[in-house]
């Protein structure tokens, strides 16, 4: 079938600049990239039904370096695992590198280096494919990054584009040594799939989780689905809060069941929290009379996922009622732990929660598999938190309700569990300066908008620090990366989750900085008559919403929470 691939690339090549200066949403050359461009190469005969196209110029603002990738299945079908063929653009759009390349998100930068060895030295290539470290895209992290994951390519000039059909043929001859070093890596026994364990993009592992819990019964948005895979993704530890009913634990129970994590085969493990709590030795265990240690729960599905065997696969604790007792008396323990998490030797782990037999795990971690969420209520009968403990998670609120919604009911099908690698949900950032040099603009930018916030709650002495920062900007580059939300939509869920569960007063202090924050989320003064509509219009809706209940409450209570609101 004929193709036209040279024309559709040029077209890339000198327009890109021109649409960067425009507005990111609905621009026509966004659609270029990621439909039109994509279709031309599947024109292609050797790209058959085990390869996947796909291209992007960013996710909610314009990429310094944008990209066309050619994935099979049996690989990866995520730029962000793996390793593929991926035209890659330079920034000043006067070049274009046809590449073998891997995925800079998932890899660590030791294995990067050895796979790009492996290849070069494994996959013979003709003379006109460079497997040199000169290719350059330009000084952006991510330009630095995608080159640096580069083990072979081809260079093309704007101005000297070669023909058609060699273009054609250098594809050709691409995915070639692609498929051989696939043979390659299979012949030295090292399975690119293990048959036990499913491999899903980010986009179709949100999407079977949301049908998963759909098909069970159980109304969700998309939407809310992504924010908590994002929130545990961001930090292994969640707070599900809202009214009775709204099947908080459940939830928990499904995500877990849909990554084939259950009670039966010891990946999930719900613990109901007792009032009487009061250190931490309900939760982890102690030492009897006789010195030997009894376990608390939280230790046995600890040991489990200790286990060498058990560390690819995710494991849940869930806490329900986390709040009867209160958390900085029976958490405590954990919470420091938690903060003490380092990398080593390319594992993420943690100081030693408790000290076991040595047969059965000796010092048990929290390692990057172990996921803690806990449920609340807000009533008379529990107790409220400290900032410590809102500090270190993501406060997710279920109140909204839509008891006359029964379209889900009638979706009869089955969706069946899938097991996955713990990588596919864990997180990579411990600190910022692991993300900094690829991320570097997201970052500020997202940093700008948490000055503003800071300096609206200064006044009150409810602004945050470091680790509240940190984690807000992974939040968004995890989303980022999985093109998973528009970014004032992920921003909305994080001010609502990581900055307003601490903010509490019933002074004229706290009223003012709760207006500030309303007048940033909405770019209107806070006026009681035309609220509705400031909130219809803003940037940043639920958390102007949540904003507006909590001044409404210090109004007419003289006091106000974001429990309470």
């Amino acid at each position: 079938m004929k193709t036209i691939i040279q024309e559709k690339l040029l077209h890339v090549m000198n327009n890109y600049i021109q649409s960067r200066a425009q507005p990111f949403g609905g621009n026509k050359l966004g659609s270029y990239v990621r439909k039109t461009v994509p279709q031309e190469l599947e024109k292609i005969d050797c790209l058959n039904d085990d390869y996947v196209v796909t291209g992007s110029v960013g996710q909610g603002n314009w990429a310094t370096v944008p990209w066309i990738a050619i994935m099979n299945r049996t690989i990866t079908t995520s730029t962000q695992r793996g390793y593929y063929i991926v035209y890659l653009f330079s920034e000043d759009m006067s070049r274009l590198y046809l590449t073998f390349a891997q995925g800079v998100t998932e890899t660590t930068r030791e294995e990067m280096v050895m796979r790009k060895q492996e290849i070069r030295t494994n996959i013979k290539m003709k003379d006109s494919v460079r497997k040199d470290d000169e290719i350059y895209l330009g000084e952006s992290g991510k330009a630095k990054g995608y080159a640096l994951s580069t083990a072979a390519y081809i260079e093309y000039h704007k101005e000297s584009m070669p023909s058609e059909e060699e273009l054609v043929e250098d594809l050709e001859s691409m995915i070639t040594y692609y498929e051989r070093y696939i043979e390659y890596t299979n012949a030295k026994d090292e399975p690119v799939k293990d048959d036990e364990v499913d491999s899903l993009n980010e986009i179709d592992l949100i999407k079977h989780i949301h049908s998963y819990i759909s098909a069970k019964g159980y109304y969700y948005e998309r939407r809310e689905i992504i924010n908590l895979y994002l929130s545990l993704k961001t930090k292994p530890f969640v707070i599900l809060s809202g009214i009775s009913g709204t099947g908080k634990t459940k939830i928990v129970q499904l995500l877990a069941e849909s990554l084939g994590a259950t009670a039966e085969n010891g990946q999930l493990a719900l613990i109901p929290v007792r009032p009487d709590w009061s250190d931490g030795s309900d939760l982890i265990g102690y030492r009897d009379i006789k010195g030997d240690f009894q376990e608390g729960p939280l230790t046995k599905v600890l040991k489990e996922a200790n286990r060498p065997e058990n560390r690819n696969k995710p494991y849940f604790l869930l806490l329900d009622e986390m709040n009867l007792a209160r958390v900085e008396y029976y958490f405590s323990d954990v919470l420091s732990v938690m903060e003490s998490r380092d990398r080593k030797n390319g594992e993420m782990v943690s100081a030693p929660v408790v000290e076991v037999k040595e047969e059965d795990g000796g010092k048990l971690l929290l390692r990057d598999n172990f996921y803690i969420i806990g449920t609340v209520n807000m009533d008379e009968t529990t107790h409220p938190f400290s900032p410590k403990v809102l500090d270190r998670a993501n406060t997710i609120e279920y109140n909204d309700v839509v008891l006359d919604h029964f379209g889900f009911l009638a979706n009869d099908s089955i969706v069946e569990p899938v097991s996955i690698d713990n990588k596919q949900v864990a997180g990579r950032f411990l600190n910022l300066k692991d993300a900094f040099s690829d991320h570097e603009d997201l970052v500020r930018k997202v940093t700008e908008l948490l000055v503003e916030v800071n300096a609206a709650l200064e006044p009150i002495k409810a602004h945050f620090g470091y680790r509240v920062r940190d984690e807000v900007c992974f939040y968004m580059i995890y989303n980022d990366e999985g093109e998973l939300l528009e970014f004032n939509e992920a921003f909305d869920f994080q001010l609502l989750q990581k900055v307003l569960p601490r903010l509490t007063g019933n002074d004229p202090k706290t009223e003012k900085a709760l207006k500030a924050l309303f007048r940033f989320c909405t770019s209107h003064e806070w006026d009681e008559s035309s609220v509705d509509s400031a909130i219809k219009e803003a940037r940043f809706p639920k958390s102007a919403g949540k904003l507006s209940n909590m001044i409404s409450k210090i109004i007419y209570d003289g006091f106000t929470s974001f429990w309470g609101s």
